[in-house]
């Protein structure tokens, strides 16, 4: 880190995360639950992991228990995007070891899994640790988007586990990262090494939670960070009061940013794409319903607004969707035709040919600039929907709807002026919220204790969250239990499925009791900026969403 420390950094650097009252004891032992099984596809998930399905739940308590008092070596990789709080699961794994024995040793693997496979790996020591204590950002070691999956990458990590003779791995990922854990974890063990492999769940888009997991770490902290930044443009609204903003938010499996943002500022529109996809909604429906509330809200006087939607919206519309899997076949049988085309209107008119007549009309609608996006291929040859700026394609068709009823002798009191935004990476390596530093130091400490009783396919949890820290209880879930069949390139493959928003939940049904008053009052509520000093309710509160979600 650079010697030059902010006044903030500072006096983080002296926060001391809150423990679950079991881990603050000098006497931690783990209570056995029942076995577990997976909640579908049991049989084939048994003969893909036949060393470690059916694991009991783990809780960790107080009292004497068998976990293991000798010097271990452990090391911890960071895998996937930036979450905030990925320091702090590090700090807690390496508290809890040396607090267990002083002789300890961690290892940190860089660039992700693949300094695992490749054996490249720094130790970690009391001295680089305390520079990054309740920080943001996975700079201490770095991370990487490599996957442990190829028998020469998992014969590559045993040799290294072995090497250096280690008793634990700790891989600190989200659901796909957690899903390799589990691949690595069946590996090991059927190889009969000892090293054990437990995951912690990350990613700020709220998509890896279940029964057992609460929560992703980060997930607080970058919602709190972009409810900031977009309570901050509702108060611009109010006092320009001529621009509708559109702001785009991360999260393209899941709409949990979203929806949180939503119940934090509580915005005139919030686009979520599990209703969307549920309920068959069209694209122009989309369009005719932002402009519908456009226009009320012109005939009150406001000509300014906010929207909020989620970056993974197009693939939940029904007929973008099926457009999107004809053209996915039609670039495929027709690449070397279409590259022969040079000009963009020559390229649209052979695909427009090709398309079914729904599709085509939809793909016609939209501008120019998407169209072109939609005929490129990415690396694993799918449409690259991640490059389409749905912000701005809403934008472009609200506009083109308003010309359209005004042509007509409608909406005439519709001065529509859009800016887009787009809130992705200022999120991601944010300073951790008081709640995501003390989950995060959590879920590292448990961490230890499950390698410290021998444990290996595990994810480290801790639920009770909206209690206080005395009543948070650690402990670790089987990954298998987590597990279903999903098609990845081309094959059924066991992966831990995405949560998506639950539209019986509370927290949505929260927000669609409320949302028709939002859309045409100024009902704008101003988060302000993540608070680390002060009252409890200020400072330490969960996300809306999980506290909805436990009646707190």
């Amino acid at each position: 880190m650079s010697s030059q420390i902010s006044a903030l950094q500072k006096h983080r650097a002296a926060y001391q995360p809150k423990l679950p009252k079991a881990l603050r004891t000098g006497t931690i032992a783990v209570q056995l639950g029942a076995s577990t099984a997976p909640p579908t596809d049991q049989d084939e998930i048994r003969k893909a992991f036949p060393n470690t399905y059916g694991q009991p739940e783990v809780k960790l308590v107080e009292g004497k228990g068998s976990l293991k008092s000798g010097a271990l070596k452990v090391g911890v990789v960071l895998s996937g995007g930036q979450a905030p709080g990925g320091h702090n699961v590090i700090a807690g794994l390496y508290d809890a070891l040396i607090a267990a024995n002083p002789a300890s040793v961690l290892y940190g693997f860089l660039k992700g899994p693949g300094g695992v496979i490749k054996g490249k790996y720094v130790e970690l020591t009391a001295g680089i640790i305390d520079e990054y204590r309740n920080t943001g950002g996975f700079s201490m070691i770095m991370s990487g988007r490599d996957k442990i999956e190829k028998p020469e990458e998992l014969a590559a990590c045993k040799k290294n586990f072995e090497t250096l003779g280690l008793d634990g791995l700790v891989i600190i990922g989200g659901d796909d990262s957690n899903t390799n854990a589990a691949v690595l974890a069946e590996y090991i063990k059927a190889s009969g090494c000892t090293t054990s492999v437990v995951g912690v769940p990350k990613t700020i888009d709220g998509d890896m939670k279940n029964e057992q997991i609460e929560a992703s770490f980060g997930f607080d902290t970058a919602a709190r960070t972009y409810s900031e930044l977009i309570g901050n443009i509702a108060r611009d609204a109010q006092s320009a009061v001529k621009y509708w903003h559109f702001i785009r938010l991360m999260g393209r499996a899941a709409s949990h940013v979203t929806l949180e943002c939503a119940l934090q500022v509580q915005p005139n529109i919030c686009l979520i794409s599990e209703e969307i996809q549920q309920k068959g909604i069209s694209l122009d429906q989309i369009v005719d319903s932002i402009v519908d509330t456009i226009v009320k809200r012109a005939e009150a006087g406001k000509q300014y607004g906010i929207l909020l939607v989620p970056e993974g919206l197009l693939e939940f519309i029904g007929d973008i969707k099926v457009m999107i899997e004809e053209l996915s076949n039609i670039l495929a049988a027709d690449e070397a035709s279409l590259k022969s085309l040079g000009d963009q209107t020559d390229r649209s008119k052979f695909i427009t040919g090709k398309l079914s007549g729904h599709s085509a009309s939809v793909y016609n609608s939209l501008p120019a600039a998407i169209q072109a996006v939609l005929l490129e291929r990415d690396s694993h040859g799918n449409v690259p929907l991640s490059q389409v700026e749905t912000e701005r394609l809403l934008m472009d068709l609200v506009a083109a709807k308003i010309k359209v009823l005004q042509s007509q002798g409608k909406a005439e009191k519709v001065k529509f002026a859009p800016l887009s935004h787009f809130f992705g990476y200022e999120g991601r390596c944010a300073a951790p919220s008081n709640f995501d530093a003390d989950y995060c130091y959590s879920l590292g400490y448990a961490a230890a204790q499950l390698v410290r009783a021998g444990l290996t396919g595990y994810t480290s949890n801790v639920e009770n969250m909206t209690k206080s820290s005395d009543a948070w209880i650690a402990g670790g879930t089987p990954v298998t239990m987590m597990l279903n069949m999903e098609q990845r390139k081309g094959k059924p493959t066991p992966v831990i499925k995405k949560a998506l928003v639950d539209l019986d939940g509370a927290p949505f049904k929260f927000f669609a009791a409320n949302r028709a008053k939002w859309a045409l009052e100024d009902a704008y509520v101003f988060p302000g900026a993540i608070q680390y000093f002060g009252p409890s309710e200020v400072c330490d509160a969960p996300t809306k969403t999980l506290a909805l979600e436990k009646g707190a």
